[in-house]
């Protein structure tokens, strides 16, 4: 377990890095926010004593290409004064590069001059040459056409693909456990798996999942990178596209209602009772898609994004049947509201596996810091 700074801690790879780490169960990074790094002074000081490695996910990635440039060099040439004057610096500089670094752009070659500039300063360098990255809660119309595609999506629209090439993308929870330098768990591949996918081929695929969603229904999810791209569209639907009613149908024999359509890959269906008071959850999932079905009795759901302050409530009831499904990196839990028992039916698209179960106990309620949350 070691003691890390980061740099960038605020931004997408950087949330996902924290999310990675307090799943991990380690202590909470020392952050070097932009301001910290104009000051050299400051950023010795902070990495003084006790600190293993330096995370620098800190980057200008969008705007004027001068300015791109600038801001990337700058950065590196900041952090490299401060480990410089620092008098017990960390062993190690890990550098969120890019496959782009040297390739003439103004981008590119900033990158490369931002590394040749780190390995300079004294500490060991790992340059981690990082692809696209995609995942849950990027930014759209900055961080990935995914995030773009996903956004656009899930406010009724259709992607444009106006140039079509290959991607190479990766899921930033891989890249944050190459970063972190963590061998491959349950939930993530230091390795970064890349799916190799055109940019139009990406938006069809995209535009199938959230059309089979629209109702609820879920889409086939044959294998990893199917499943972190649905996540990846969850995140953007959440949580304005929840809760969502049941069909039901009804006879003199009694009730029905459809609760999962799966269109393909693994899952798993079990149904618990509850007793009035009591409480289920509190935790989080890294990749598995979870869904909650109240079919007797009345409850609220509760979510919080990790490392956010705000909670998110939905009250539900088996009298109006309604699908919840939990975002991936959302602390949750179900409370039994009533006064009689809850039954609730819960699906997984994996099956249970107590030797990797992607279950991360949390507090929904626990008092977290809002102010690096990544915004959506």
């Amino acid at each position: 377990m070691l003691r890390l700074a980061v740099t960038g801690a605020g931004g997408f790879l950087g949330w996902h890095v924290r999310v990675l780490l307090r799943a991990l169960g380690w202590p909470e990074p020392i952050v070097l926010t932009r301001g910290d790094l104009a000051d050299p002074r400051l950023v010795a000081a902070k990495l003084t004593g006790g600190v293993d490695r330096v995370l620098h996910l800190a980057g200008v990635n969008r705007g004027e290409p001068a300015d791109v440039a600038a801001g990337n060099v700058q950065l590196a040439v900041q952090l490299a004064e401060g480990l410089k004057q620092c008098p017990d610096p960390p062993v190690r500089v890990v550098y969120a590069n890019s496959v782009q670094a040297g390739n003439g752009t103004p981008y590119g070659d900033a990158k490369a001059t931002a590394a040749r500039l780190l390995a300079g300063a004294g500490v060991d360098l790992d340059d981690v040459l990082l692809p696209n990255l995609y995942g849950e809660h990027g930014r759209p119309y900055y961080n990935s056409a995914v995030a773009t595609f996903c956004r656009v999506l899930a406010e009724g629209g259709r992607p444009e693909v106006h140039a079509d090439r290959e991607l190479r993308l990766v899921h930033v929870t891989d890249a944050a456990a190459r970063l972190i330098g963590v061998p491959t768990g349950g939930s993530w591949d230091p390795a970064m798996p890349a799916l190799r996918i055109g940019v139009r081929a990406l938006a069809d695929r995209l535009t199938a999942m959230a059309a089979t969603y629209r109702t609820g229904e879920i889409p086939s999810l044959p294998d990893r990178q199917d499943i972190r791209l649905f996540n990846t569209y969850r995140s953007h639907c959440f949580p304005a596209h929840y809760p969502l009613a049941l069909p039901r149908r009804a006879d003199a024999r009694g009730e029905l209602v459809e609760t999962v359509k799966a269109h393909g890959g693994a899952g798993q269906t079990f149904c618990s009772t509850t007793r009035p008071g009591i409480t289920r959850g509190e935790h989080y999932h890294l990749a598995k898609v979870e869904r909650f079905v109240v079919l007797r009795g009345s409850a609220e759901i509760s979510l919080r994004r990790v490392d956010d302050a705000e909670v998110l409530r939905f009250p539900v009831s088996g009298d109006e049947p309604v699908l919840v499904d939990m975002p991936t990196m959302w602390v949750h839990k179900l409370v039994n509201t009533g006064a009689d028992e809850l039954v609730t039916m819960f699906w997984t698209n994996e099956l249970f596996d107590p030797n990797r179960p992607d279950t991360w106990p949390e507090p929904v309620e626990a008092a977290r810091s809002a102010s690096l949350a990544v915004s959506a």
